[in-house]
């Protein structure tokens, strides 16, 4: 297989188009399920019931159909765009323990020669900045932060077809496709995917979204934004929440009067041995009956990709475009060398006057690619009470990254100050499920972490 920079289809459903139209045919037509099968054989027939069945929205049906791709060195920011479609499985290279050094990065076109000189030596030096630092004895995990949005990813995808639609109208028609390199890669993952599912494409053009994937707001005047005072903000969240769930678990049960779920949720005691037998038990649906929303702020662009990989929760991610240039994080394993400090800084500062030069040339596909990996955005989260559990189960160990786990912890301080009741069983594995999962790695404080989370 070639190496070259794309997106390649590895592997897809060995039945393709035939389950789809089979799916399509179940729900109307007389018949069992083999039956239907042996009746989606044509491959014609599939293709014009796929069509006539996915123009009435009926969309469910090409579900049944799964791609496997490699993103092959492709940019980061190719792979930030991908990852936030969460009807989909991705595994993507970390740069927690991967060396980067040698990634390579990604040529955005530019009008004029020496401005893609100045772009290339520029992105040199920051990669050599990067080597620098992990020679010095820098964690990878923070040195990446000088790592810049053209450096080269590489991940794995596994995505149904619905999904697929999904990503290439936003690749070839929506805000994908305002970055040339993105756009191209739609176009060539375009051609494989009708090479091999031309029924689920049918139509793909005529049926583009009538409406922006952007959201525009320009009927209000923007102005500047103030750095915000705190790093988590609480927005809302269901009330009385240990109620709720104690009130889903009863009815779940199916076994309770209306009288004595009403009497047991009231009962304080009773309350907590519901919430209590909820969060041990391995299928804790009745935690999804309330949810939570955050705004997060001054999360660098490296620690977004781990809230983006939480698949089940509502998560907004501002444009690119709108990252401040002039803010970044610094760990305390740069800051606590002098020298080493100073170079990262200027690695952010030259940064911010390249960008500022090249888009005076009107050099505009480059300027996301000056985007530094420790730049800081605000983004929104939302999740209910079963992902927050997971959550904090991974963000709050002292295996995470160290920035999402502020976040983390700040987020569950917040949690039980507004419902303790609920999320006094909430904290890292180690204190929910009362033992490490991490195996060799692990912290070995799980005594101290239980004395910490215990409220």
């Amino acid at each position: 297989m070639e190496c070259k920079s794309g997106v390649y289809v590895l592997g897809y459903s060995n039945c393709g188009e035939k389950m789809c139209a089979a799916g399509g045919r179940i729900s109307t037509q007389p018949g069992n399920a083999l039956g239907i099968w042996d009746k989606s054989q044509d491959d014609k027939k599939n293709a014009n019931l796929i069509d006539k069945v996915t123009r009435s929205g009926h969309n469910s049906t090409v579900e049944h159909i799964m791609f496997n791709l490699a993103f092959n060195d492709v940019s980061v920011i190719v792979e930030q765009f991908m990852i936030e479609f969460r009807l989909a499985s991705f595994t993507v290279k970390s740069r927690r323990y991967v060396d980067f050094y040698d990634a390579g990065f990604y040529m955005p076109s530019f009008r004029r020669e020496e401005n893609k000189a100045k772009f290339s030596a520029h992105i040199s030096s920051l990669f050599e900045t990067y080597k620098k630092m992990t020679d010095a004895g820098v964690p990878k995990e923070d040195a990446r932060f000088v790592l810049p949005y053209c450096f080269l990813s590489n991940f794995f995808c596994s995505i149904g077809g619905r999904e697929m639609l999904h990503v290439l109208h936003a690749m070839l028609h929506g805000r994908g496709s305002k970055i040339p390199e993105i756009y191209a890669l739609g176009k060539q993952l375009f051609e494989q995917v009708n090479k091999i599912a031309p029924g689920v494409l049918t139509g793909f053009e005529e049926r583009k979204p009538k409406k922006s994937d952007t959201l525009d707001l320009s009927f209000i005047e923007a102005d500047r934004k103030a750095s915000p005072d705190e790093l988590v903000e609480y927005i809302s969240g269901s009330k009385d929440a240990a109620k709720t769930v104690a009130t889903a678990a009863m009815l779940e049960a199916n076994v309770y009067s209306a009288q004595t779920v009403k009497k047991s949720v009231e009962d304080s005691e009773t309350r907590a041995k519901i919430i209590k037998a909820v969060t041990e038990c391995s299928r804790p649906r009745a935690l999804e009956s309330v949810q939570f929303t955050f705004a997060l702020n001054k999360v660098s662009l490296s620690t977004l990709t781990h809230f983006a990989r939480h698949r089940i929760h509502s998560i907004q991610i501002p444009s690119l475009n709108t990252v401040d240039r002039n803010d970044w994080v610094k760990p305390d394993s740069i800051t606590s060398n002098a020298d080493i400090c100073k170079e990262y800084n200027a690695c952010f500062e030259k940064s911010v006057a390249l960008f500022e030069e090249l888009k005076a040339a009107g050099e505009e596909e480059a300027l996301p690619y000056l985007i530094l990996s420790g730049n800081t955005l605000s983004i929104v989260s939302t999740m209910n009470g079963r992902e927050l559990m997971l959550f904090m189960k991974l963000r709050s160990c002292t295996r995470a990254q160290w920035e999402i786990q502020i976040y983390a912890n700040k987020m569950l301080e917040i949690l039980r100050n507004e419902e303790p009741e609920l999320f006094r069983y909430y904290g890292p594995s180690c204190y929910v499920d009362g033992y490490c999962p991490e195996g060799r790695l692990t912290c070995g404080r799980a005594a101290e972490m239980k004395e910490k989370y215990s409220i």
